[in-house]
């Protein structure tokens, strides 16, 4: 295990958000008034255990057929309807979970602090197997063609078997010795995993055997000290169409062509760690302190930034029909325009906070915040 000084976990926990920079002090924007030009509903919202609380875990919705799973820090899983929320299922894994959960092949699959991975029955939340890994998994585990992939934040990726949790291979690789915390999802692509690393890589791999494809610098980490050299890659890639979407910590946002490997353009300004969505016609960026940007697909120019929730901790944007929509730290989703950025709603959901992307299916929103609450939304 790596160790670092009294100083570098000071200087750890001012990027990861946990506290201000002394260029960044000021306070989080306080609630304008707006015009609400929809209306956004709570069809309905019940509670899952303790949440995510204050750790700076990856507990995610995951929808799946008629169901939406969601998990909290204190290793409960539980599954409701996504008609009317009514509880289908409950597992009590008693493991402090941190990521998760995932959908395999009638499964669902959780990642814990202690390096476990645990599958359950997508039917009854009963216990298909458990497979110990090499250190804490904060990357949601993706599944496909018979296999799970699981990333741990020390930089290994493992292909587990979906029938019993068997590991087939792994890859690893040294992460640096300063980074922020968090991991970006690995992201399944036909016969390809494609991850990206704190050290500005993009990798992919092939599903099958876990040999390495092709790699890709996003940006080379430059700078005299270790603070300046992070170019982290935590979001997740947003592909539309043939090209990945990459957003990095100090090194901006880039497109590349998934048939070639060719960057096709990038944006260094606009940094982030939150993550970002795809529209028809633009990406929609958080950066590092809560703006948001609207950027061209094509060359990554700016169409507009919108700044009024500065500083409020913002997750990634989320379309929605001709909107997106964002969380934040007091607990309220904004529902913004994609052509000009002007915040058309907005309603309060978890007064803990939301810390990760709302998630949307068949327009309908689900939310899950920080103190537990999952919760359908929709507007009229």
């Amino acid at each position: 295990m790596r160790r670092f000084s009294g100083l570098a976990i000071a200087i750890f926990l001012l990027i990861s958000g946990c506290a201000s920079t002394p260029d960044d002090l000021d306070l989080p924007r306080e609630l304008l008034s707006i015009d609400e030009e929809i209306e956004a509903s709570i069809l309905w919202d019940e509670g899952v255990g303790a949440g995510s609380g204050e750790q700076r875990v990856n507990l995610v919705p995951a929808l799946f057929y008629d169901k939406v799973v969601a998990a909290d820090h204190e290793g409960n899983v539980v599954a409701y309807k996504l008609e009317d929320g009514e509880e289908l299922w409950e597992a009590e894994t008693e493991l402090l979970l941190s990521s998760g959960p995932g959908v395999g092949d009638g499964m669902v699959v959780v990642g814990t602090s202690d390096g476990e991975v645990v599958a359950l029955s997508d039917l009854d939340g009963g216990e298909l197997w458990r497979t110990k890994v090499p250190s804490e998994v904060l990357a949601v585990p993706q599944a496909a063609n018979g296999v799970v992939i699981v990333r741990t934040v020390d930089g290994r990726i493992s292909a587990l078997s979906e029938e019993d949790g068997h590991r087939i291979w792994f890859y690893d690789r040294v992460v640096p010795a300063l980074s922020l915390r968090g991991t970006s999802s690995p992201l399944i692509l036909g016969d390809m995993v494609i991850n990206g690393y704190a050290s500005g890589k993009l990798v992919a791999l092939r599903l099958k055997d876990g040999q390495v494809a092709w790699e890709i610098s996003i940006s080379i980490p430059s700078g005299r000290s270790e603070i300046e050299r992070i170019v982290d890659i935590d979001a997740d890639p947003v592909i539309a169409d043939d090209v990945a979407y990459i957003a990095s910590y100090n090194a901006g946002i880039t497109a590349m062509s998934l048939s070639t490997g060719e960057m096709l353009w990038n944006r260094k300004s606009v940094s982030s760690f939150a993550g970002m969505d795809a529209g028809w016609r633009y990406l929609f960026v958080t950066d590092e302190k809560s703006n948001i940007w609207a950027l061209d697909l094509d060359n990554g120019a700016t169409v507009w930034k919108q700044d009024a929730l500065q500083n409020r901790q913002l997750t990634a944007p989320v379309i929605y029909d001709d909107y997106f929509v964002v969380g934040d730290y007091e607990g309220y989703l904004h529902w913004f325009s994609q052509d000009d950025g002007r915040e058309i709603s907005r309603v309060k959901v978890d007064s803990d906070g939301i810390l990760v992307k709302p998630v949307v299916e068949s327009g309908v929103l689900y939310v899950y915040g920080k103190g537990g609450t999952l919760a359908a939304v929709s507007i009229q």
